[in-house]
């Protein structure tokens, strides 16, 4: 009970910064995973599974108020399936303390870009056609391999672009839920077929629990938070928090 309270917490609190800016819920989540000892595959794994709801709720939202862009949509979301299949595979093909490192120093660098951002003010313009297809690999790729990404690169990418806030951050919140139901299979094929051997996936079950209800509550209310809340104040908390759980991470590390 005490591990769903608490990713009740996490999942809720995260889900309103993704609804509001486009991203943050699967680096936040993960990182509180594995600060808790979880292996990157296994927190990525649970992530997704919770991500099947929030991403579904979140896109459902964004769909009604109008926000995507339906043809960046589909040009998007093809190659970010294809980057998160492949993450996903190369993710469960090593042990869990050979990628710890590694995906504790990209969540750290994450943080540190997050805040960062929160300093200058990109400009809107048309979105060139030709930075989608890369956005889409890199963005599926490392989510899957971090346990959230997506968001963190695809969106800052779009946005940096030029294009424009609203319909960015609805369809890359919507296309998530595809890329999020590709890499979920990818786990499900890889663990029925043997290739990634994890038996301590059920035990946290009540963090995934929690993760799943506290986003999908939150949800409909992150167009309230953001009213309330500059995007620079957002992307600081957030950014502060995942880069102190990311050194954290790396200091036990190294020590």
């Amino acid at each position: 009970m005490s591990d769903f309270l608490l990713f009740l917490l996490v999942g809720g609190l995260a889900q309103l910064v993704d609804g509001a800016l486009g991203m943050a819920y699967g680096v936040v989540s993960s990182t509180v995973l594995i600060s808790f000892g979880v292996t990157p595959a296994t927190a990525s794994a649970s992530v997704h599974t919770a991500e099947l709801f929030t991403t579904a709720a979140s896109g459902t939202a964004h769909a009604i108020h109008r926000n995507i862009d339906w043809k960046l949509f589909w040009r998007l979301v093809p190659f970010g399936v294809l980057g998160g299949v492949v993450g996903a595979y190369l993710l469960t093909s090593f042990p869990g303390a050979v990628m710890k490192p590694y995906v504790a120093a990209y969540l750290t660098l994450i943080g540190v870009y997050l805040f960062s951002r929160s300093f200058r003010k990109i400009p809107s313009r048309p979105v060139p056609g030709s930075v989608v297809p890369p956005l889409g690999l890199a963005g599926g790729f490392l989510d899957a391999v971090g346990g959230g990404g997506w968001g963190p690169i695809v969106t800052t990418g779009l946005l940096g672009a030029g294009g424009q806030p609203r319909y960015v951050i609805g369809t890359v919140n919507t296309a998530e839920f595809l890329i999020t139901v590709a890499v979920s299979m990818s786990f499900l094929f890889a663990l029925l077929t043997g290739h990634w051997q994890e038996s301590d996936f059920a035990s946290h079950g009540f963090a995934v629990l929690g993760l799943i209800v506290g986003g999908v509550i939150a949800a409909p209310f992150a167009g309230y938070i953001v009213k309330r809340l500059e995007e620079k104040v957002l992307l600081r908390l957030v950014g502060g928090l995942i880069t102190s759980l990311g050194l954290v991470q790396v200091a036990q590390l190294l020590g």
